[in-house]
């Protein structure tokens, strides 16, 4: 089982916007750099991954679960590079975990939104996973 980090910008696709999608969720669209793409292409059916909202928010405020594999990006007009998963949202994180509090925490300095801040999907670690959905209050994570 792998762990994931997707950001997405609010005001284009939201955490609201993703719950709205449904079980059959929605094609994690637009990634045009080769880690992020490579991340995507590493995952499998049922990996989870936290919800990231950057520059509004800063905060992790739900958890995904992919639901189909790396195929061809719909928005990529055939250009065979650039892959896609589609995810689906399994839970909100009962309270938002904050960029700020994440940095704050000596067990997540390693984590790759620390220190990888620009990368669109990130790995997580399973350590970091725990951590995390427990700064977030979710008791019982989803694995």
């Amino acid at each position: 089982m792998g762990y994931w980090l997707y950001k997405s910008e609010p005001f284009k696709w939201s955490w609201a916007m993703q719950k709205d999608a449904g079980q059959a969720g929605t094609e994690w669209t637009g990634v045009r750099n080769y880690l992020a793409r490579n991340n995507m292409r590493a995952m499998q059916i049922g990996d989870k991954g936290f919800f990231y909202h950057s520059n509004e928010g800063l905060e992790i405020v739900g958890i995904t679960e992919v639901c189909a594999l790396s195929h061809l990006d719909s928005t990529a007009d055939g250009d065979a590079r650039w892959d896609c998963v589609d995810i689906r949202a399994v839970c909100d994180m009962p309270q938002p975990v904050s960029l700020k509090d994440i940095k704050a925490n000596p067990k997540l300095e390693k984590m790759q939104l620390v220190t990888s801040m620009r990368l669109s999907v990130q790995g997580v670690t399973e350590e970091e996973y725990l951590e995390v959905c427990r700064m977030g209050g979710l008791e019982n994570p989803p694995r």
